[in-house]
């Protein structure tokens, strides 16, 4: 059985088909870039570079600005793997200065994030994997098929449950209201 969405998911949908917002997952090493280091960069934002996949680099050079993007901590441990929060392109592909030659100068684009905001409860990879007989297009969703895939679309009805199972995030400078 299908789950349908939530009225404010189907609002958040029915934005995005009007304003051309894309909705994307981006991957990255908490060791090497976690959600505090993009939290504190000079104004949230820094570059998403260091992309060698082909299909990956593809999603990179077709983000626009506004675009919104899950952000989610991979790691070797099944409990680190998770989507912790959301991030905007803040600036499209770029061509940076790669070092090297061959594939590694050519993977020296990349593109400018700022972050949005924390999820108040990160997503485990495990949640979204048992949601994938409950929520339309999981089963496709190419976090689950393509684990090594480290830029990726997110469609939006799984943007929206993502976000629904996360809490909402809370945004810079936005205090988290106490419950009481």
């Amino acid at each position: 059985m299908t789950r349908k969405a939530k009225p404010a998911a189907q609002a958040t949908a029915a934005a995005t088909a009007a304003t051309g917002v894309q909705y994307w997952l981006l991957k990255t090493e908490p060791g090497e870039w976690s959600w505090s280091d993009q939290a504190s960069a000079p104004g949230g934002v820094a570059p998403r570079d260091g992309v060698r996949n082909h299909q990956a680099m593809k999603n990179l050079r077709a983000m626009r600005t506004g675009d919104r993007c899950l952000f989610y901590h991979s790691g070797a441990g099944a409990a680190s793997r998770r989507v912790v929060g959301v991030v905007e392109v803040a600036r499209t592909w770029y061509e940076g200065e790669g070092e090297g030659e061959g594939k590694e100068a050519a993977s020296g684009g990349a593109v400018d994030v700022r972050a949005v905001g924390e999820f108040r409860n990160p997503v485990p990879l495990g949640e979204v994997k048992k949601a994938a007989g409950e929520v339309e297009g999981m089963r496709d969703f190419a976090l689950l098929r393509q684990p090594r895939l480290s830029v990726m679309p997110v469609p939006g009805k799984i943007w929206d449950w993502i976000c629904d199972a996360g809490g909402g995030f809370v945004q810079d400078g936005e205090a988290e209201e106490e419950e009481g």
